[in-house]
Formats: C-alpha cells, structure tokens, sequence
C-alpha cells in the first residue's frame, strides 16, 4: 500500500461544505456493495491468518474428521478469520455466518417460519414456502457434493443450553422442519439463508420436510474463553486455542499489508503495540490502523500524530 495521497485533515470543523475525494479505504474495510459475504482480497487473507503447524493440524483434523472446530482464544487472534481463510483456500464458497448473542436459539439457526405474514397475506397452506427461510446452519446443512462453512461466532455469549441444543444436529446432520413435514405437499421450495449470492440458489426443494446433509459443513465455533462448556459438547468437537501473534508474526501481517520500506518503518510500532498489549487486550487490527495513519505522517502535525496513534490503541 503506497502512502494516501489526499491532503489531511479532510473534516476542517470550518462548517464550509467541500467534496474532496476520500483516499482508498484499507483493505481490511472494503465493502462489495452487495449483500453478500465480504471476500477479501487474496493478500489481506494471507495477512490474516498466517498459521502455525499446530493449527494447520487441528484444522485438518477437523476436516478429515467431519467435526465442528472450537475455535478460542483472546480477541484479535483470528479466529473468525480462520472460517474464511478455509473456505477460501479450499474454495467452498461463501461462508455462512450465524453471530451469537443470549438469544439465539437452535431454531434460528436452522429456519425462520413468518406465521404472521402468511396470516395478513391470508396465503393459502401450499404456498407455506414463501414464508420459510433457512437459517445459517439450516443452509449449511442441505446436501451438496462439497461442503458449505459455517462460522458460529463467539457461542460463549449464547444461552447456557444452546450448546447441549447442537449436539443431535451436529450427531446426525439433519433436522425437520414440523411446518412442512405435517403437509400432504411431498416437495415445497424455501429460501436459503444466503439467497442472492452470486453461485448460490435463492430457493431448494424440502422433501417431506426434512434437510438432512451430504458432506458435513466444516463448522467454527468461536469463543473468547469467558465460560465452560458441557463435556458432551466438548467431546464432539476439535478444540484449538488461537495464541496472541508474536513478533515475528505481526510483522508479517505488516509486511503483507504495507509496503516493504513501510514495514520496516513499523518495527517500533509493532514494539509499543507488544508492550501495550501486556496491559490490556489489543486487537491486530488496532495496530494495522495504526501503521496505515503512519502513512499520513507528512501532512500531520507531530503531536496530533502521536494522539491518533496512542487512540487506535
């Protein structure tokens, strides 16, 4: 990434409109426009996830087992990158994302079923479909040739039974769907969770109101390690811990990122983020948007550099 060329500062507080054209966004910010999930560039993923053995090992573990991957370890570690970095290099397709909070529940995960709609449309009972869609692990679990990812992120915030809830589904890969399976209708088309995305089918046939799997997604969970979970859970999963980056490490996500002079400029960045990061949780991100204000050193007056610098961590 060469240094932004747009003058500093761009807000002026002067309340005089003006339209001067923003500088590119970092890599690790762009957007596609569309709904969809966020590819990365190829470099960025590198930068993302720069794997151990170890790891590589778990995951592979996981993969040959059909297990879902326990993912833990402290913020900033990439766990959730590790999702993507799989399906990206093994090109299995978007990754399904279902984000976890107190109250997610199986049943979210699996098919959302819009009974009040239906009722105000007043619809008849085989248009049912309509009103159905797939939840994150519902898609993940229709039957495919190769395998769909599902990222189940930070499950340690979830209710305390909804791990015991996937133990039957992640067992036997599948699970109905009561609305449809109570009809005389053999085959009724749903939605998918990731309906629209480009390759992806907006709609698939249920039959007899069962989605039963194929191959086995390849399953992250993540956690932050901020609670215990029930040993059956834990006996049916492959469990890694994500180390903090060392050193050496963050500066090849650096590296990968900046250019080659820029990166060796960022060694006493990447030092202070080390000795800060001693005292409290700091996040990799936090110092690549540090090294990336760097770049507008020459159009930033010192002190103010130092106060951006010491806000991004």
């Amino acid at each position: 990434m060469s240094t932004v060329e747009t003058q500093w500062p761009l807000f002026r507080g002067e309340g005089i409109p003006h339209r001067e054209q923003l500088p590119p966004a970092p890599p690790w910010r762009t957007f596609a426009g569309v709904a969809s999930d966020r590819k990365l560039p190829e470099a960025t993923m590198r930068a993302r996830f720069l794997v151990d053995q170890p790891e590589i090992e778990l995951v592979n573990a996981a993969l040959f087992l059909r297990r879902p991957l326990l993912v833990t370890g402290k913020p900033g570690t990439g766990k959730s990158t590790l999702a993507r970095a799989v399906a990206h290099e093994l090109d299995l397709g978007p990754v399904l994302a279902w984000p976890i909070n107190t109250r997610s529940t199986l049943q979210e995960g699996l098919y959302r079923y819009d009974a009040i709609g239906r009722a105000q449309d007043g619809a008849k009972l085989e248009d049912i479909g309509k009103y159905i869609t797939l939840g994150p692990l519902g898609t993940a679990l229709l039957p495919s040739t190769r395998p769909r990812v599902l990222l189940i992120d930070e499950i340690d915030k979830s209710d305390i039974d909804l791990p015991n809830d996937l133990l039957n589904v992640f067992e036997e890969g599948w699970f109905e769907i009561p609305e449809l399976s109570r009809l005389a209708h053999d085959q009724i088309q749903v939605r998918t969770h990731d309906a629209g995305l480009s390759g992806e089918p907006d709609l698939v046939t249920i039959r007899r109101g069962r989605v039963m799997c194929r191959e086995f997604p390849f399953v992250v969970l993540t956690s932050n390690d901020e609670r215990d979970f029930p040993a059956p859970f834990l006996r049916r999963c492959i469990r890694l811990d994500m180390r903090l980056p060392d050193e050496k490490k963050l500066a090849g996500i650096v590296a990968a990122h900046f250019d080659e002079a820029l990166a060796r400029a960022s060694e006493p960045l990447i030092a202070d983020f080390l000795k800060r990061r001693t005292r409290a949780d700091l996040a990799t991100d936090q110092l690549l948007n540090a090294v990336y204000m760097a770049t507008l050193h020459d159009r930033t007056p010192e002190t103010l550099q130092d106060a951006i610098l010491r806000a991004l961590k």
